[in-house]
């Protein structure tokens, strides 16, 4: 079948998309979006594939799945549209940016950081509206599990970051010989005071960038 995802992340995935699992997840999502509200919407499924092409990833930062209220995913982890309120883990993670490297931001749409090689990757796709992790379990994970390992595998001083113990679990998939991998409690408020306060990832992250000779992140 034919996907519409950027061309260097469709060569690196190409074989995922003749997998039993992937005819069987894009049967379920199709399903979903004609039945019911489910978000993003279907031009932004593979957004952060589309901004953040596999050759200019410097920096990668996984989420679980999708904002599964009305107006809020845009095919980013983490990031609402400008205008929109910023959930309360977007919240945590500016406060932690202006106490680890001085900026308050105000944009709370990141596209400028997934142009700049920040892959913003969740690790399920789609969501039914207002039932977070509805999606979860279908297939999606196998395949970002597969992209993760990729840019593993085959790039070089990639920076990770991973927030909370599901994106942490993904560790196992990232060879740290040849990268960073930064980890910290979620910006949730749940968990936001037991380590992810202080845990200075945006500093950390430009700083490995620096040593490597890349361009550091411009977060602001």
């Amino acid at each position: 079948m034919t996907v519409r995802i950027e061309p260097s992340w469709k060569a690196q995935l190409e074989e995922e998309f003749s997998q039993p699992y992937w005819e069987s997840l894009t049967g379920f999502v199709r399903a979903e979006y004609a039945e019911r509200q489910c978000f993003p919407a279907g031009r932004n499924i593979f957004r952060a594939f589309d901004l953040t092409p596999f050759d200019e990833v410097k920096v990668v930062i996984l989420g679980q799945d999708p904002y599964h209220t009305p107006g809020a995913a845009m095919g980013f982890c983490f990031s609402v549209p400008d205008g929109n309120r910023p959930q309360p883990s977007l919240q945590n993670i500016f406060q932690e940016l202006e106490s680890d490297v001085g900026i308050a931001r105000q944009r709370t749409d990141l596209s400028d950081w997934a142009g700049q090689g920040v892959f913003l990757l969740n690790s399920v796709l789609t969501v039914r509206s207002r039932e977070a992790g509805s999606h979860a379990g279908k297939g999606w994970e196998t395949f970002t599990d597969s992209a993760i390992k990729r840019l593993s595998a085959q790039r070089q001083d990639l920076v990770f970051i991973l927030w909370g113990s599901y994106a942490i679990a993904k560790r196992a998939l990232i060879d740290p010989r040849k990268h960073l991998v930064i980890t910290s409690p979620h910006p949730s408020p749940f968990s936001a005071h037991k380590g992810f306060f202080g845990s200075r990832p945006f500093s950390r992250a430009n700083a490995y960038l620096a040593q490597q000779g890349k361009a550091p992140i411009q977060w602001v």
